[in-house]
């Protein structure tokens, strides 16, 4: 058969055809994904949240390209049960994670832990076909058979837990083993220097986005910092009064943490480079626009401040559980916007697998929400109520512009966060038709709860994580 010879205008009908193919493939190529999650970070705590001397200015650069939330809402203000809700879309009382055994959150050796039959977003999103990893800090679990390698996620750098479960705990009543570092399920270092570890955190973050830049990926960067003890590499505290510096050279076993309070903003000064790091990462590998990032906290500060809000760590006033929160997608979120609806870290399972086409469990409660069309101004919230938990006790609730905070069965506070965003004024007498309606919602949940509740597993004589052993 004789080569035909493609004359102009066939030639342009097949280049035209072949870019339309391009796009279309481009069109559908499944998303990246990546949550950067700090810890015990404030509302305030950067720079675009209303800052006075804290500099993020690559955070500062997402939120301008990207969309800034003012009402984004973790499930818990403590790490555990914050960390449990993002990673399975549901309450932390829905899954029995609301606290430890022995304390708020779990600690070393904790013979509970998140059950390995909850299918979290690294699972859901591997089953569309996706490579996972996790750099940072875990706190679901320390025992084999919770940690992160037996939840979906192929790669896995950090620490089981927050730095101040160590032997340098300020409180010597504690006899916390050895802080154990950990590569996948094999304990590489134990004590390691924490000042290096939002640095090295970083580079294994720019690697995975390297190795993995051809195929869709779930980066999940859940930074340790600013959780108390702070730690920050010495780059970062260059400009730091020299009497921080001084105090920090004389730390001789217990850890001076009240020194360590003090380089704070410090911290975030890191994170907010290791943010840019990622986004550069991307970029340079030329799948910035398909990738979706959001950047937010656990839980409120310690150390740090949620200023407007009332409240902290802790707390079920909005500083302990509304967070700072940014999110980016290139040609997908239009930039420079701010948006007030109420969401939470439990709609982003949910919305990941909408985006990627992953199926969604359906044998199970789901609390979040798809809020992707809310993300492109096409809806509001869908959350018609936001519950409060502290540990296994419902504290308020939220639904539109009203908070109620109850006492048991009492209803003890009302607030208009619309204008009163402080909590500070008590507008519970005159507005009962509100109260009712809105004690109505927590009746409804607790017996959905009730119904609808699934256990934590539990490890019988769990041991401390050990290099001696090469794998656990």
């Amino acid at each position: 058969m004789s080569k035909r010879k493609l004359t102009p205008t066939l030639a342009a009908i097949f280049v035209l055809f072949l870019g339309i193919n391009c796009t279309a493939d481009d069109d559908a190529r499944k998303p990246n994904f990546v949550i950067i999650f700090t810890d015990d970070q404030g509302y305030q705590d950067l720079g675009c949240f209303g800052s006075p001397d804290i500099q993020s200015p690559r955070l500062d650069k997402m939120a301008a390209e990207g969309i800034k939330l003012t009402s984004f809402y973790v499930a818990a203000p403590l790490c555990t049960p914050s960390r449990a809700a993002l990673m399975t879309g549901s309450y932390p009382s829905r899954i029995d994670m609301a606290e430890g055994v022995n304390f708020p959150v779990l600690l070393d050796a904790d013979p509970k832990g998140l059950n390995p039959n909850e299918i979290i977003i690294a699972e859901v999103l591997k089953s569309a076909g996706y490579k996972t990893g996790m750099f940072g800090k875990w706190h679901l679990g320390d025992q084999p058979e919770f940690l992160p390698t037996r939840q979906g996620f192929d790669e896995f750098f950090g620490l089981p837990y927050s730095y101040d479960i160590s032997p340098f705990h300020q409180n010597k009543n504690y006899n916390f083993p050895p802080l154990p570092l950990l590569e996948m399920e094999t304990v590489i270092e134990e004590n390691p220097d924490c000042d290096y570890l939002t640095r090295q955190i970083t580079e294994r973050s720019v690697r995975f986005i390297e190795e993995n830049k051809d195929q869709p990926f779930f980066l999940y960067i859940p930074h340790p910092d600013p959780h108390r003890p702070i730690y920050v590499s010495p780059d970062f505290i260059a400009d730091a009064p020299d009497s921080i510096k001084d105090r920090l050279k004389k730390e001789d076993g217990y850890i001076d943490y009240a020194a360590r309070d003090l380089l704070y903003k410090y911290a975030i000064n890191e994170i907010d480079w290791s943010v840019g790091q990622v986004l550069d990462a991307l970029k340079e590998n030329g799948i910035d626009e398909n990738t979706l990032v959001i950047f937010t906290s656990d839980n409120g500060p310690t150390t740090g401040s949620a200023t407007p809000l009332r409240g902290k760590k802790g707390s079920t006033y909005e500083g302990g559980m509304r967070e700072p929160a940014i999110i980016r997608w290139p040609g997908k979120i239009r930039g420079g916007q701010v948006n007030d609806e109420l969401l939470t870290a439990m709609d982003l399972l949910p919305t990941f697998a909408k985006l990627a086409g992953a199926k969604i469990p359906d044998d199970r409660v789901i609390d979040g929400k798809d809020i992707w069309p809310v993300l492109t101004g096409a809806e509001k919230s869908p959350h018609k109520a936001f519950f409060y938990h502290q540990r296994r006790e419902l504290k308020a609730v939220r639904s539109g512009k009203w908070k109620l905070h109850v006492d048991g069965n009492k209803p003890v506070a009302l607030y208009n966060l619309e204008k009163d965003i402080s909590e500070s004024t008590n507008v519970i007498e005159g507005n009962q038709t509100i109260v009712d309606q809105l004690q109505s919602y927590i009746k409804d949940f607790q017996e959905d709860i009730k119904t609808n509740i699934r256990p934590a597993a539990y490890m019988e004589n769990p041991k401390p994580l050990s290099k001696t052993k090469t794998k656990l």
